[in-house]
């Protein structure tokens, strides 16, 4: 419920990320910031635990990476494991459920209601999409009390490498492993890009992807940001095709890079507006 989900944190709705490395940095975090401002009814707090604090908005509080005491991460494997860091007992100062949002996601209305779902303890989760026969969840957005889940931290630091192997991503790990179970998010809230955006072939050189109206927040997964759909690409590398030219392009094997015909057209994006008008400072 609504009043011991804020009451167990003070009153205050805490939305965290987390950001290592040079992939992201201050240009995802301070848009990640101000579209949590612009949706959430105050008071609120936004705190990024990150490796470097160099042209973060000033209204951003930052924290360290916390430690994990893994020595060697997994290799060869598809999951964000440096996530396990925020599965400690403490996250700084904070207290009680915290929402952790992905960096390269998109805030689409507020967020409100994920504070407003469940109890103070549960660990609740976005649905994951792209597996609809498994109970799984995503951990581009989920919310958990700081703290419940050092058993699972515990599990990986014995076997970083073992743990990966088994079950491949992290939120498989925290979907079948998190003490006392996992809930979910009602699925129209969290929605992917790529599934519940984009139009089918060949509505998808016609129209720009769509955003239903129930919609909270977008996902990303795999490799296609928010700018990749503002600006109408598909993949991640080289300039916007016209639809002519990337229709063209079918009968050109090298261009398809491996991808069977229907895949490569179906691998077409218009661009997108309605990203652009949220994924922004």
């Amino acid at each position: 419920m609504t009043t011991s989900v804020l009451a167990a944190s003070g009153g205050v709705k805490q939305v965290i990320c987390i950001n290592w490395g040079t992939k992201y940095g201050a240009p995802f975090i301070n848009r990640l910031y101000a579209m949590v401002a612009r949706n959430i009814t105050p008071p609120f707090t936004f705190t990024c635990f990150t490796d470097s604090r160099a042209g973060l908005n000033p209204a951003i509080l930052c924290e360290d990476l916390p430690p994990l005491d893994v020595e060697t991460m997994p290799t060869n494997t598809r999951g964000i494991w440096p996530k396990a860091r925020l599965w400690g007992s403490s996250l700084g100062n904070l207290k009680g459920p915290v929402l952790f949002l992905d960096l390269d996601l998109v805030i689409v209305s507020s967020l409100d209601v994920f504070f407003e779902i469940g109890e103070a303890d549960d660990i609740i989760l976005a649905r994951n999409q792209t597996t609809p026969f498994e109970r799984l969840g995503q951990t581009s957005l989920f919310r958990f009390p700081v703290g419940k889940l050092v058993p699972l931290q515990d599990t990986f630091r014995s076997d970083p490498q073992g743990v990966a192997d088994e079950y491949r991503y992290e939120q498989r790990f925290v979907s079948r492993k998190a003490p006392g179970g996992i809930k979910f998010f009602p699925r129209k809230w969290v929605l992917h890009f790529r599934q519940d955006c984009r139009w089918p072939f060949p509505l998808n050189y016609f129209f720009a992807p769509r955003l239903p109206h129930d919609a909270r927040v977008v996902i990303f997964p795999r490799g296609l940001h928010p700018q990749h759909a503002v600006e109408g690409r598909y993949g991640t590398k080289g300039p916007r095709k016209t639809a002519f030219k990337h229709i063209a392009g079918v009968f050109d094997a090298k261009q398809r890079k491996n991808k069977g015909p229907l895949q490569y057209l179906r691998h077409y994006i218009r661009p997108t507006p309605w990203v652009a008008e949220h994924w922004r400072e």
